[in-house]
Order: C-alpha cells, then sequence, then structure tokens
C-alpha cells in the first residue's frame, strides 16, 4: 500500500469511530496479582482450578484455552465480562462489558472478586491491589503457552540484540507483564472533543502520579514509586518511543493525530496460524515492502525458526502500541498509565477519569491557569517522572500542588454528579490522598520502613471496602 492508502486506512480503523459517540460508556479492566502466601511460586493448578469453579459459579463459558487445555479466558455472553489472564497465569485480570453505570461495574466486581479470593485462601493464595508482584522473586516467570504471549515474551526478552544499534537504556525485566498489574479504563470519545481531551488527559498525567503511584521494585528500587511506567519506556516496546508513554508534542487537530498515528511501529502479525515477531517498523514503511523477515515459534521441536512474509491489509490490526492515552479501534481513549490500586480503591481510577472526560474544555482552564506545576522550565513527560520518584523537584509548592489537585477532583465530582449515578462515592479516597499529598506507593513505603511487614501490606491492600 501507498502512504496514501495506509493514512486512509488508519483513519476509518481509528478516527472514524469516534463519530457517532455520545461519551456515555465506560469499560473497566483491573489487573491483580495472584501472590502465593507461603513465599513459593505461584502454583498453577491451584489458578486453574480457581477457573474452573469461577466459570461454574458465575456462568462464563470457556472463550480461550491455551495449548496444554487450559482456560486462559472466560467469558460471560450476558454482560460482555471477561476473566482472564494476562501475560501469565500470576496475573489475574477481570475485564467488564461497556457501561453506563460504574455502580453496575463495582458490584459485579465484588462478587467476583470475594469469590475468588475464599477460594484462592483455601490452597494458600490470594489476590491484593498492589501495581508489582512483593513475591515476584518466587514465581516461575513463563508465559502463557499460546501463541500471543509466548511471541510477546520472545519480543521483549530479544533487547539484547538491539543493544549495539538502538541509543537507548534496556531494563533487565522482559518478563515485566507477568509480575506487574495495571488498572486501564475506557472511555467513549466524542468525535469533536478527541484532541480537546488528548491534552488534558496529556497533561493531568504528572497528578495522576501524585494520585495513582502503587508499584515499586521492593528490595530493588524503593526509590521509585511507580516504575510501571519504566517497563514499558526501556524495553523493545519503547525502541519507537511514539508507541509508549506520552505525546511529546500533543497533536493539535485530527490530521496531526493521524500523522502520529501513522508515526508508530508495528513488531508482530499473525498469518497462516502463526505468531510472528520482526524487528519494529514504522506502519506505513511495513505496507510498503513486499517481504518482511521475522521468527516464529515451531511447537514441534521447541525452537525459533525465521520466515519471510508479505504483509497483508488485515495485519492492521496488530499495530499495538502503549500510549498512557492509548486510541483504540473502539471509538474510545484507553488510560493505561495507571497501576492497579488498593481493592478498597479499585474504582476511583475508573470515576477519576470518568468524571472529568465530559468536563475537558473546563479541565484544560484549569490546568492552563495554575502556575505550580508547569510554567517552571518543565514538560508534562519530565513532571511525570519527576512525581514517579520519592523525592518531589522543590520547585513545587506542596500547598498550591494540593489545591491543584483539589480543583481536579472536585470537577471530576461535578462531572459524575451531572451523571446523576451517585457515582461521585468512588472518588472520596483521593481526597484524603490530595489533603495528604500521599499514595499507596508512599504508604507501603512508609509501612515498611517503620519496621512493618509486606504480609501486613499484601493483606489490607487485598480488602474489599
Amino acid at each position: 500500500m501507498k502512504r496514501d492508502e495506509v493514512l486512509e486506512r488508519l483513519y476509518d480503523r481509528y478516527i472514524a469511530p469516534t463519530k457517532g459517540k455520545d461519551g456515555q460508556y465506560i469499560g473497566v479492566e483491573i489487573e491483580m496479582p495472584v501472590i502465593n502466601l507461603a513465599r513459593k511460586a505461584v502454583d498453577f493448578s491451584v489458578v486453574h482450578d480457581l477457573t474452573r469453579r469461577f466459570k461454574e459459579e458465575f456462568g462464563f463459558f470457556v472463550s480461550v484455552i491455551d495449548e496444554d487445555k487450559n482456560a486462559c479466558s472466560l467469558l460471560h455472553f450476558g454482560n460482555d465480562d471477561i476473566l482472564s489472564y494476562d501475560c501469565s497465569y500470576n496475573n489475574l485480570e477481570l475485564s467488564f462489558g461497556k457501561e453506563r453505570d460504574l455502580n453496575a461495574v463495582a458490584n459485579r466486581f465484588c462478587d467476583y472478586y470475594s469469590f475468588i479470593n475464599k477460594t484462592l485462601a483455601k490452597s494458600g493464595h490470594t489476590l491484593s491491589g498492589l501495581g508489582v508482584n512483593p513475591y515476584r522473586a518466587y514465581n516461575r516467570h513463563e508465559p502463557i503457552p499460546n501463541g500471543r504471549y509466548r511471541m510477546l515474551f520472545h519480543h521483549l526478552s530479544s533487547y539484547e540484540r538491539y543493544r549495539p544499534r538502538v541509543p537507548m537504556f534496556f531494563h533487565p525485566y522482559p518478563h515485566y507483564g507477568m509480575f506487574s498489574s495495571a488498572s486501564q479504563v475506557q472511555l467513549d470519545v466524542r468525535h469533536d472533543e478527541l484532541i480537546a481531551a488528548i491534552r488534558a488527559f496529556s497533561l493531568l498525567e504528572p497528578l495522576k502520579s501524585v494520585l495513582f503511584s502503587n508499584s515499586v521494585l521492593t528490595g530493588e528500587n524503593d526509590g521509585l514509586l511507580c516504575c510501571r511506567d519504566m517497563f514499558w519506556e526501556n524495553s523493545t516496546h519503547g525502541i519507537n518511543p511514539h508507541n509508549i508513554g506520552m505525546f511529546e508534542e500533543i497533536p493539535e487537530s485530527i490530521d496531526e493525530l493521524l500523522e502520529y498515528i501513522a508515526s508508530t511501529s508495528i513488531y508482530c502479525t499473525e498469518q497462516e496460524g502463526k505468531y510472528i515477531n520482526f524487528e519494529p517498523v514504522n506502519i506505513v514503511e511495513y505496507f510498503g515492502r513486499r517481504q518482511v523477515s521475522g521468527e516464529y515459534y515451531d511447537r514441534k521441536d521447541g525452537r525459533y525458526r525465521d520466515v519471510v512474509f508479505s504483509p497483508k491489509e488485515s495485519d492492521l490490526k496488530y499495530l499495538r502500541t502503549f500510549k498512557f492515552e492509548d486510541l483504540t479501534f473502539r471509538g474510545t481513549i484507553e488510560f493505561r498509565s495507571v497501576c492497579c490500586q488498593p481493592i478498597r480503591d479499585a474504582f476511583t481510577v475508573a470515576a477519576f477519569h470518568l468524571g472529568l472526560s465530559g468536563q475537558v474544555g473546563r479541565l484544560n482552564e484549569i490546568i492552563d491557569a495554575d502556575g505550580s506545576l508547569y510554567h517552571h522550565g518543565y514538560g508534562a513527560t519530565e513532571l511525570r517522572k519527576l512525581f514517579n520518584r520519592r523525592k518531589w523537584p522543590d520547585f513545587i509548592s506542596r500547598d498550591a500542588l494540593r489545591n491543584l489537585l483539589v480543583s481536579v477532583l472536585c470537577l471530576a465530582r461535578d462531572g459524575l454528579a451531572q451523571r446523576g449515578f451517585g457515582e461521585e462515592k468512588f472518588l472520596e479516597p483521593l481526597f484524603d490522598r490530595a489533603e495528604r499529598l500521599t499514595n499507596p506507593a508512599l504508604k507501603m513505603l512508609e509501612h515498611l520502613d517503620e519496621g512493618g511487614d509486606i504480609e501486613n501490606i499484601i493483606a489490607e491492600y487485598g480488602e474489599l471496602p
């Protein structure tokens, strides 16, 4: 395909679906680490038994099985809820079908979570609301045995081959998807508010670090409150920086947004039943090639083999980016920058984004009028990195930062109140965090500094409200 044709396909896939949206629906995805309280590797037989029991209890159906015939994804045909395992059986994810009322999602989550943890407790396991599994060192870091996750792990593990040619730092955690957990939100976005929404939420990212940081590599890097960003940015996903993180130059029009999408890279596809990964290549350049060289896993002898294939238009669905504000083919923005939260606060993330999504004009005004965060020589990406650390920059006035956080939270509360579902109750824990300028990561580290045990945090962060 020529460049103009690729741009047309990208427009149809990502921009066109935002037309006709009313901005009322929300999708929630919550990942949680599975923890073996005996400080041993997670027993996958316990996980598979849980999956079977959950399926029977809630009337789900098996939607995906792995190569060992174990269910790795369940689907409820009535509400489209999904129980799945992300990257490995060490990480459980609950994804909810789109809803207008956040209370409906929260109620189902509580039912599911209560059953899951009661079932896991019988075998000495538990879920908890932590962005990094504190017992990750004991686990077997094995991808789910299927084409997709084996390919992903292989791609992330290939970072050594890029070192001589790519001028960037690669961290030594290609298995990070097996021990890191996120809280992600998808919101319908109206076409006429798309650019304003991307701008507002992009500039909001430093404040989200202050409120939501909850991924600490305990025992390795206690100074980093949110190592989630580093996992993606300093992996093979970050070879093209436009595939991850924030917009360095925030698009000011639909045309600029389309050009940005066209600057991202593709690194995998599935053809003839084989998941293929290859060196990341710009999506326009990819479709301009007659052939691409990659590799796939041969199940017959457990080896990776070279393959040469021709790009197909259907490969476009494998263009997967990991932006903090990620435009999807569903006509939604997926917000991907937040760690899993303590379970009692699990719906603070969705409520925060949902309340602000209908207030993007006012949100932009608040950010533009504030002088405490911006206008000190730092951009949004730099500020988020600074707030991801335990020691925050001295030029930030704590009182001014507190006032800004409260202003944004009040705006979110107003937005939720206007929806009329009583969803503003989910925001209450964030007002306390804003007042004390704290977050779950800081609270955990202070507890550990005072001689507390990580087991207390696992228990506390795993409690339902």
